[in-house]
């Protein structure tokens, strides 16, 4: 077997040889930013390249390891993160002609934490406006390296397309609807959605302040956990993050799935989902059924009419995200966006309080189907990435019209409950496919476990986008 390029190697295996000195984190910063610069321009997933500064960490990684002050496995590795994430003295623009000159004294919390774990911070990745679904027009779309034509995902886009295309080692991004697990699945990459609250969201730009999750964007399960582990935890400057003890998310990583119970509602899985999707997420779960875990048939509870309270709640919490902005400087906004925080203006607060009442009964109706599964198995999307235009991304319609689109995702930002999207094959196009697993609240650990078991069956490099 070819060895993997550098460029295309997961956390875990890039940690082992900085380790052990066998590469430096100058050496790979230097390759990650030389990668960055020429292939880039077309992908498009950077909106701001932090050279001098992923330099600087890079040596300072570079002294304090040769010292023997090894930090951990994301010590002296390259990332980036979502440009929702504030970052001293360098832009975070969300992806808004309002925003373009924002530019805080701060860090947020989780890229304190990459820097404390030692992490090599390369730059911020571009998204959709405001971390909704279309884009702003003033702003790059980020191109999907398994086809030009296909769907990045919706706003997490930059960082699965950076991560894909080999030009950082992981990434962070934000879901509220499904913004994680939309661009993984789209770009053929692992994405974790944490419990609501396992992550700090201090100094990370709102989309809807209590559905928003960040969570890491990598190439395996393992990565995940690594990631994880250096940004959850209580944070004293957001008051809505878990005080529970994060676990180690890599020490129980091995032990397989024997005795777990997955739940199967084969009919929530197959209804208006591609075949192709629904054979291949049904054979992984044969899969794991052959490694020891029972499969449970599970009836999936209605939650009709969530979407609609979704689109309540999300449009009217953007609202109270940009009310500095909006509508002050409304023409700022691309049309997309634009629309959506005009329908957050039109929200009444009796409408508001019904759709937050749909929101609890999904959320009880959800935690009623753990009583006897530990996992939940299904989908991310309901089809392979599929062909969308410029226009349409920069357009003031984009989704709207399938009410289908986060079926697989919005109830579990609903629930707040953690899951973990892993590539699980390709399609007779050779597109990308994914097997969603969703947990009970702080089983991130567990989730890992169960992505790490599934990949070791498959064939990762067969699994990466065809371009060097």
């Amino acid at each position: 077997m070819a060895e993997t390029p550098l460029h295309f190697k997961t956390i875990v295996e890039l940690a082992s040889l900085i380790k052990s000195k066998a590469l430096s984190p100058v050496e790979v910063t230097e390759s990650a930013l030389g990668r960055i610069n020429q292939q880039d321009p077309q992908y498009k997933s950077y909106a701001t390249v932090m050279a001098d500064q992923a330099r600087a960490s890079a040596r300072v990684a570079e002294q304090a390891i040769a010292a023997g002050n090894y930090l951990g496995p994301l010590h002296g590795v390259p990332i980036a993160v979502k440009d929702l994430c504030f970052t001293k003295g360098v832009a975070t623009m969300g992806a808004t002609k309002s925003l373009i000159d924002h530019i805080p004294g701060f860090d947020c919390t989780v890229v304190q934490r990459l820097n404390a774990a030692g992490a090599v911070i390369l730059g911020k990745l571009n998204l959709t406006e405001g971390a909704m679904a279309g884009y702003n027009p003033d702003f790059q779309v980020p191109v999907n390296p398994w086809g030009a034509h296909l769907w990045s995902g919706a706003s997490s886009s930059g960082s699965g397309v950076a991560t894909a295309a080999g030009l950082c080692y992981g990434s962070l991004g934000s879901d509220t609807g499904g913004s994680i697990r939309f661009p993984s699945a789209a770009c053929g990459i692992v994405g974790l959605k944490p419990t609501w609250g396992r992550v700090s969201r201090y100094g990370v730009l709102a989309l809807a302040e209590s559905l928003d999750h960040i969570g890491p964007m990598v190439r395996c399960s393992a990565d995940a956990g690594i990631m994880l582990q250096a940004i959850a935890g209580l944070d004293p400057d957001d008051p809505t993050s878990l005080p529970d003890p994060v676990p180690n998310m890599l020490e129980g990583i091995e032990q397989g799935v024997g005795g777990l119970r997955i739940g199967l509602d084969e009919n929530y899985i197959s209804e208006n989902t591609d075949p192709e999707l629904v054979a291949s997420v049904l054979a992984g779960i044969r899969t794991l059924e052959g490694l020891g875990a029972e499969i449970v048939p599970i009836k999936m509870p209605d939650i009709g009419g969530y979407m609609e309270a979704w689109g309540v709640l999300c449009s009217s919490e953007a609202l109270a995200a940009h009310e500095e902005t909006y509508p002050s400087r409304r023409d700022d906004y691309g049309p997309w966006f634009q629309a959506w925080l005009d329908n957050g203006a039109l929200v009444t607060g009796a409408e508001y309080a019904k759709a937050n009442n749909v929101r609890s009964a999904c959320r009880g109706l959800l935690n009623n189907v753990f009583q006897d599964v530990d996992i939940i198995c299904c989908p991310a999307m309901t089809s392979p990435p599929f062909p969308i235009t410029l226009e349409e991304m920069y357009g003031p319609t984009f989704l709207l019209d399938n009410p289908d689109w986060g079926r697989f995702t919005v109830p579990y930002d609903f629930s707040g409950s953690p899951s973990i999207s892993v590539p699980c094959g390709t399609n007779s196009e050779g597109l990308p496919l994914t097997i969603q697993f969703v947990g009970r609240h702080l089983s991130e650990d567990l989730l890992c476990r169960i992505g790490h078991t599934f990949e070791q069956t498959t064939d990762r490099e067969a699994l990466r986008p065809d371009i060097e």
